[in-house]
């Protein structure tokens, strides 16, 4: 685009947005948080005080109109249901010194298969963990080969191995902080999100 080109498009974008009259929305929390309030100010000096979500003020020539959660929501959840589910975190736990899944994740391994199925084109991050028992170099060695234990296992049930990635951070990201050479079942661990 030539320079003329992007100037036009600008002027053109500001005339449009100049035409429609400002708008603030009032989001809902996150994860079911609470909302703040938002006092939006007219230009005679009233207030209008927004305070739950999804409640929004219209700004016009001096005024402000309310529009309310009635009509609001039904826009808000169409435009939610489009978006993909948030990303899921799975933690499965192993048997000291060893790649074998403790009895426990099993379970969870199941869990995961039930999301991967509902999500289209779900990509799955493996990262394998261990404790501080022995030298770094074979905890690293470890966790990647049980990264790749679980990687195995997802695969066989037919999800894509390209949707699959394994790595192994060995003792470096310890979800209990220990000393070095302690065995700890929590760090024994491969974290898993599917997104």
């Amino acid at each position: 685009m030539t320079r003329g080109g992007i100037i036009a498009a600008v002027l053109l974008t500001l005339a449009c947005t100049a035409c429609a009259a400002p708008q603030t929305l009032l989001l809902p929390g996150e994860d079911g948080h609470p909302v703040g309030a938002l006092a939006v100010l007219e230009e005679n000096g009233q207030e209008q005080v927004l305070d739950a979500p999804l409640r929004s003020a219209r700004m016009t020539a001096g005024r402000t109109s309310l529009r309310t959660v009635k009509t609001i929501k039904p826009a808000y959840q169409r435009l939610m249901s489009g978006l993909p589910p948030a990303p899921r975190s799975y933690t499965l736990y192993f048997s000291d010194g060893a790649t074998n899944l403790v009895p426990e994740s099993r379970a969870v391994l199941a869990q995961i298969r039930a999301d991967v199925a509902v999500r289209p084109g779900a990509e799955v991050q493996v990262t394998g963990h261990t404790d501080t028992v022995g030298s770094e170099e074979a905890n690293d060695q470890l966790s990647l080969e049980r990264a790749r234990q679980v990687m195995a296992v997802l695969a066989a049930e037919g999800f894509p191995a390209d949707a699959l990635s394994a790595v192994g951070r060995g003792e470096r990201e310890p979800a209990v902080e220990t000393g070095d050479n302690v065995a700890n079942a929590q760090n024994r661990r491969v974290e898993v999100i599917v997104r």
